[in-house]
């Protein structure tokens, strides 16, 4: 099919510096957010609506993507007093073994030049900036080198479950020339999601240039812009020659639903240094995890976005963190929107925290300048959460936060909000 890439149109654009003048509206709306529910709407009204549903849905009815969110307001954080501290806290941890200052991280998401033209540099960039680790999909739109050469502090790659083990062997290789310290295995892909927002939207990479995705295009001229003048995405990890719809297919044929526990085996003795298991919702699974030789337990729903109805992953962690005793790292991710809610995480069991929503909101409103504030919106909220609950680290935190925590009942006085769905918060709409 004829498109503007194939004509060249992007080779003329570039020399067009228009994009300043299209995203001005953009970064006035930037400099306004306060908070993440802000920066999810700077998002919706800067990115073509295909795009910024992909990133906005969960799987099904979303039931668990609004459960999800709403399991944090069922906790409770009971405070100490006069503890002695002031800000700034030091919020230094360690995330597979490496230094970091923040005990939260952007996941690995994939495709990340489609909401906005500097993509996974972007998220190189702000983790940079801040000093905490960076996670790479397998299939992002930026190369392994690449992002080695702009982010040289600890790193993550996420590998799916593919069957060409040759292409695994290949991929692990250049990871780990790239300087990457940790690999992540996502373990809850095994079938695609059912995403009702895209197939409504009739979401394709790149788009199919329907009669309905050109009008939304034209409504979003800033993110047009910035598709048009640039080039065409390739999932850069794997084969930076074959465009991202012709690979599509490939990707979809090299899932593997079979891997089982003799694969993951088999894979943790081709990369031999730290490995998690992203995906993780249950105890058995988790001290299965341990016996095979996984180093973390990645508690994870994929974002809700895979199994509808599948548990928040809050709600699973104390149980998680039982099962495998305190001296194995947990990473948790889903439903995070606020400090608070790294800070109940980090309370109940959670060694560090995964960001996925907030940063691509980031993203998405406005590159590597979303993304560094996605990242100082949530740290000044856990520096408060954590000064107020009187912890002044991150270890303190840990350790006492089985006692600071306590749950209780939700009521339709947590959610009095009526607008709280069109902020993108999912429960307690009256």
């Amino acid at each position: 099919m004829i498109n503007p890439h194939k004509l060249g149109v992007h080779k003329l654009l570039k020399h067009i510096p228009l994009n300043a003048i299209f995203d001005a509206p953009a970064k006035a709306r930037l400099r306004k957010a306060v908070n993440i529910a802000d920066l999810r709407l700077c998002a919706k009204q800067r990115a073509h609506k295909m795009v910024f549903d992909y990133l906005d849905a969960g799987a099904d009815d979303e039931i668990s993507l609004r459960r999800g969110k709403d399991a944090y307001s069922e906790l409770e954080m009971h405070f100490h007093i006069l503890s002695g501290l002031k800000p700034p806290l030091d919020l230094s941890t360690k995330i597979f073994g490496q230094d970091v200052k923040l005990p939260f991280f952007g996941c690995p998401t994939a495709g990340n030049r489609m909401f906005h033209w500097e993509g996974e540099t972007a998220a190189a960039r702000a983790a940079a900036h801040h000093g905490t680790l960076y996670g790479l999909s397998s299939l992002a739109t930026t190369g392994i080198t690449e992002i080695g050469k702009l982010c040289s502090g600890p790193k993550v790659f996420q590998l799916y479950v593919w069957k060409d083990r040759e292409l695994v062997r290949e991929v692990l290789a250049r990871a780990k020339e790239g300087g990457f310290h940790a690999m992540a295995l996502t373990v809850d892909f095994t079938w695609y999601g059912n995403r009702e927002r895209d197939i409504r939207n009739d979401f394709s990479i790149p788009p199919k240039y329907s009669l309905n995705q050109m009008i939304e295009a034209v409504k979003k001229p800033a993110w047009t812009y910035d598709f048009l003048s640039h080039e065409p995405y390739t999932y850069a990890c794997i084969n930076t020659e074959v465009p991202a719809d012709s690979l599509a297919a490939f990707v979809n044929s090299q899932i593997a639903p079979e891997f089982d526990w003799k694969d993951a085996e088999w894979l943790l003795g081709e990369w031999n240094n730290p490995s998690a298991v992203k995906g993780v919702c249950r105890p058995d699974d988790a001290i299965k995890a341990v016996e095979t030789g996984f180093t973390t337990m990645w508690v994870s729903n994929h974002g809700a976005r895979q199994l509808e109805t599948s548990p928040a992953t809050i709600d699973v962690l104390p149980s998680i963190r039982e099962a495998v005793g305190p001296n194995v790292e947990i990473i948790m991710d889903g439903g995070v929107q606020r400090g608070t809610d790294i800070c109940k995480a980090l309370a109940l069991g959670a060694d560090s925290v995964g960001v996925g929503k907030p940063y691509l909101y980031g993203l998405a409103a406005g590159g590597t300048e979303g993304v560094i504030k996605a990242y100082d919106i949530l740290k000044v909220e856990l520096d408060r959460a954590m000064g107020l609950l009187g912890t002044g680290t991150v270890d303190d935190l840990k350790k006492r936060g089985p006692g600071l925590i306590k749950r209780r009942h939700s009521s339709a006085r947590d959610y009095p909000d009526r607008y709280a769905y069109e902020r993108g918060y999912g429960g307690g709409v009256i």
